[in-house]
């Protein structure tokens, strides 16, 4: 028998084969359990980071990480912020627009965002240009008053490429009988499909050029950034700020998408919470299977006192023990989540088959099977709280095993 004393006759008692067989069921049990939680707690945390990771990749294909605006609407000098962008090495692109609500009047009416852009700087920042199905992005010449809208705006407003749309925008402007809303007829010259239903159904883009010529301004309304690192989007947009002097206000996509970041965060935590209750479920099948067996080997505990062993030694034993079957649910858990998620599409294509159904449908989902996105911080949070548990759960055991008293234990021995 190797030191410590109290780990080998708690890997004694693991390995051994009880006299109880339903300790060792409950035993086994909170293993599976255990492992079980991990497995779907990594499964589905990978799940929905693939989701968040998908949604957010698809809005910031569209929209910009950062954007400048001036305090003293328009921003005209937008041509030097953008050369001042250019020479930031974190910056990957930039791009002057002007953006305002109207409404857009086909056969059906509905309410859009309409963008003037740049068609020459405009694919710095978004992908506009590769999200075309119908109609051509040149097609936004000054001058054309052409208009590219949404697959779903489209569908909404009942127009199709070479149709006509009337624009009312939100400025107003004085006539003889009044304060009138601006008019302008655009033509659509091309339909995308971002894959997003925000932008499909909401948005519209024109050349920046008959927008200031249609609103009458003088400048634009900011300049919208691309950065290799999404996640300085904020501390690249504050330095440009002050490089360029004057008032100047910064905002970032989380900012921008405020309700849907936090949502998507907001979820994928309580999901996480909740899923824990599996592991937790385990945790109390330990705390039941080590109950049982201190009560069983009441009389190994007694002679092992006689011979010198401490109670706090006693309870190193059973924390020993009990503690091992937690590590071997959790490793068995993490190894099982892993493989799980790494096979998840399979399985799910396996099911679609088998059963002729689909789960995801993509006039739905508006993907293309089920995306996943493992990440190692979420693992490790999850393998140390299913540790913790374990551990927690073999406190009161082995306590109560460390509080048996010799002479009780071997009266009717």
């Amino acid at each position: 028998m190797f030191k410590p004393i109290p780990v080998s006759i708690g890997l004694r008692y693991l390995r051994a084969k009880r006299r109880n067989g339903f300790i060792s069921f409950i035993s086994m049990a909170s293993i599976l359990g255990i492992a079980l939680g991990v497995t779907v707690l990594i499964t589905t945390l990978a799940v929905m980071s693939g989701f968040q990771k998908e949604i957010r990749d698809r809005l910031l294909q569209m929209t910009a990480h950062t954007t400048i605006t001036s305090d003293r609407a328009p921003m005209s000098d937008w041509q030097r912020a953008v050369d001042a962008a250019k020479k930031d090495p974190r910056v990957a692109g930039a791009a002057p627009y002007i953006e305002i609500q109207a409404m857009l009047s086909g056969p059906r009416v509905q309410g859009a965002i309409v963008q003037g852009i740049d068609p020459a700087l405009e694919p710095g920042v978004s992908v506009i240009n590769q999200k075309l199905v119908k109609g051509s992005f040149d097609s936004l010449t000054p001058g054309s008053y052409n208009l590219l809208v949404g697959k779903e705006l489209a569908m909404w407003l009942g127009v199709d490429v070479g149709d006509t749309v009337l624009v009312t925008l939100a400025e107003v402007q004085g006539t003889p009988v009044g304060a009138m809303p601006r008019l302008k007829r655009f033509t659509v010259s091309g339909i995308f499909e971002a894959g997003y239903n925000e932008i499909d159904k909401g948005v519209a883009f024109a050349n920046m050029a008959d927008m200031e010529r249609v609103l009458r301004m003088d400048g634009v309304t900011g300049v919208r950034l691309k950065l290799h690192d999404m996640d300085k989007a904020l501390d690249v947009g504050v330095d440009l700020a002050h490089s360029l002097g004057g008032a100047y206000r910064v905002s970032d996509w989380t900012q921008q998408n405020a309700n849907l970041y936090h949502s998507l965060r907001m979820e994928k935590v309580v999901m996480g919470i909740l899923l824990s209750l599996i592991i937790a479920m385990g945790a109390f099948n330990l705390v039941s299977s080590q109950v049982m067996l201190v009560t069983d080997k009441q009389a190994d505990i007694a002679i092992l006192r006689t011979l010198g062993l401490t109670p706090s030694g006693v309870m190193q034993v059973f924390m020993v023990q009990g503690s091992l079957i937690g590590i071997i649910g959790t490793v068995a858990g993490v190894i099982g989540g892993i493989t799980l998620t790494l096979n998840l599409e399979r399985i799910l294509g396996a099911i679609e088959t088998v059963f002729n159904i689909k789960l995801l449908p993509e006039d739905v989902y508006y993907i293309t099977g089920l995306p996943t996105d493992m990440q190692a911080p979420d693992i490790v949070i999850i393998t140390i709280t299913a540790l913790v548990m374990s551990f927690l759960a073999t406190l009161y055991p082995a306590w109560r095993a460390a509080r048996t008293q010799p002479a009780e234990a071997l009266r009717y021995e």
